[in-house]
Parts: C-alpha cells; structure tokens; sequence
C-alpha cells in the first residue's frame, strides 16, 4: 500500500498514549497493517508501532529470521499484536543494545525483562496468549512501549551507553530497529 514516514524523537505524537483497538477484519485496520509492514521491510526494521507513523492506536508487528544487526539473536515469528497486556514471569532483567526507527543512527544499552508472557489479538481479533524470553521478549517490550509514549533512552539506567552507531560499534554496519 503505501510507506509511511517514521516519526522521529521529538515529535510529541511519540509521547502520547495510543488507544485500543475496537474493531477488528475492517478496512481501515487492514490498511493500517499493510502500511506497517510496508514501512517496516523499508525501513529494514523488527518491528514497528503505529504511533511511529502517527496513528494512535495499540497495534505493534515485529518479526525476524536472521538479521545481520543481530547475528546471534533468536528468530521472532512474524506477528501483529493489538491491544497487548505484557506480564513479567519474574524480576530477571537484561541489558543489551537497542536501536529504533524513531531515533536513527542512534544506540542505547537498555534493561529489560528476560521472561515475559504477552497477550492481545490478531487482525481478526483471535487471542495471541505467548510466554517468551530473550530477545523475543526485548522486541515485544520496545515496540509496545510506544503505545504507552516511552522511546528506549526512558528505560536507559546508564546514558554513557548511549549514542551513535558508528561511535559505539566502529566499522560494524549496522541499522536501526
């Protein structure tokens, strides 16, 4: 359908809370899913939420078979999840290096809970009810904190462990999320 231009840091339409989803299988929300994904496979990104390309609504995609930014990490089955309810399985959190689509070029070292289960629906409004860890788990937790207005550098412990990609990992290509 269409790529979306990927609001960055600063837009104060990151900073607001995203509405759920009431109506499921329409046209609209169909759209909405397309431009997503069409955005996202530009972009060369995991995932991606809809206030990112300014529509304020509890939707997030993500998805990733082998991806060279991230040569040792699990592969994350493609999903769209609407209206998502994350629950952390214990108090176990780990670091690791994030990027996002909304602050390009830019890295953080950012804690986040191991194990966690998520909840919500489908496009046609069937549950999705999935109990994940690692870096699953990190991908589900940053796209769904732009549903709630939060960009990884809020989660940040350790701003020193922030900053540009050429900067922190020299001669390495690598891309945002």
């Amino acid at each position: 359908m269409a790529i979306r231009e990927v609001l960055r840091m600063g837009d104060v339409r990151l900073q607001q809370s995203a509405e759920p989803v009431s109506n499921f299988g329409n046209g609209e929300l169909r759209e909405l899913l397309q431009d997503m994904r069409d955005t996202m496979q530009a972009s060369n990104g995991v995932g991606l939420a809809a206030p990112q390309i300014g529509v304020g609504l509890r939707v997030v995609i993500f998805g990733v078979q082998r991806n060279s930014r991230y040569p040792d990490a699990d592969s994350v089955p493609e999903t769209v999840l609407i209206n998502p309810v994350i629950t952390p399985l214990d108090d176990q959190l780990e670091e690791a290096w994030e990027g996002c689509l909304s602050l390009p070029g830019l890295r953080g070292l950012v804690p986040r809970f191991r194990n966690i289960r998520y909840r919500g629906y489908d496009e046609h409004g069937t549950p999705i009810d999935r109990t994940v860890s690692g870096f699953h788990a990190r991908v589900v937790q940053h796209e769904c904190d732009h549903l709630d207005g939060m960009l990884y550098p809020m989660r940040m412990t350790d701003m020193g462990r922030f900053g540009y990609t050429e900067e922190l990992f020299p001669g390495r290509e690598m891309q945002d999320d």
